[in-house]
């Protein structure tokens, strides 16, 4: 089945590229009411969402563990900035540990987006860039920035006691940190972080990735803990429900 879901993703310039993954847009250009689901991927997403009706919506979703199912969603667009979680301090200065898996509804002008802002991914995207970068006032413990980057650089193969030295952070205070922004603990997070960067090997159908799983059994129970499904259902992926791996582009 071909999809019927455009996308478009940029990288933010070079200075936001530390707390921001991408901006991005998604239209769905079908009529049918079929459900998606969102995987966890550990990003921070602001989305702006605009049905077929015109209902506008603003929204934030912090860090899923587990997956998130949609409503239907026909004949609509979302744009959407996909942030590291450093932007819990830096751009939303909240907590989101009691908002797990869940999202938060923002009024019409939270960072200044209105529905007009949908008309255009490219308006969109300098003006996400522009206001993102005026936000940016405080100073941030460099450890948390390297954090992150070490994570996701490993794709999710650091053990919490080699990041811990390799910062000269304690896995304690590491833990603290992200329990009381993201409820969740450091070995959770990478575990998500491990999890989505199967997603591109599952595509492939490969069902068993070089990702420092212990084992087959081992690598189908953590993508059966976060996505809910096998692998073989997320390969197949019925009506595109599990949204990343429609729009992931086979290697």
């Amino acid at each position: 089945m071909k999809t019927e879901l455009e996308y478009i993703s940029l990288a933010p310039p070079e200075s936001l590229q530390y707390l921001i993954e991408s901006i991005w847009m998604v239209r769905n250009h079908s009529e049918k009411s079929v459900e998606g689901i969102v995987l966890p991927d550990g990003k921070i997403d602001l989305f702006l969402y605009l049905d077929n009706g015109s209902n506008f919506e603003i929204f934030i979703s912090g860090i899923c563990n587990e997956p998130i199912v949609k409503h239907p969603f026909p004949k609509s667009i979302m744009f959407a900035v996909s942030f590291y979680p450093i932007a819990a301090e830096l751009v939303f200065k909240r907590s989101f540990a009691t908002t797990l898996n869940k999202k938060i509804t923002m009024a019409p002008g939270f960072m200044g987006f209105f529905i007009e802002d949908m008309s255009d991914y490219d308006a969109f995207y300098n003006k996400a860039c522009t206001t993102i970068q005026l936000m940016l006032n405080e100073q941030i413990d460099s450890r948390k920035i390297k954090l992150f980057d070490l994570i996701n650089r490993s794709k999710g193969q650091l053990k919490v006691g080699l990041i811990a030295i390799e910062l000269g952070w304690s896995s304690r205070e590491i833990n603290r940190y992200f329990r009381k922004w993201f409820g969740m603990s450091l070995k959770n997070y990478i575990d998500i972080i491990k999890f989505c960067n199967s997603l591109m090997y599952i595509k492939n159908g490969n069902f068993y990735p070089d990702l420092d799983y212990a084992d087959q059994s081992h690598f189908i129970r953590t993508i059966k803990k976060f996505s809910g499904s096998k692998p073989i259902v997320l390969k197949k992926n019925d009506n595109d429900r599990f949204i990343q791996l429609a729009i992931i582009t086979v290697a």
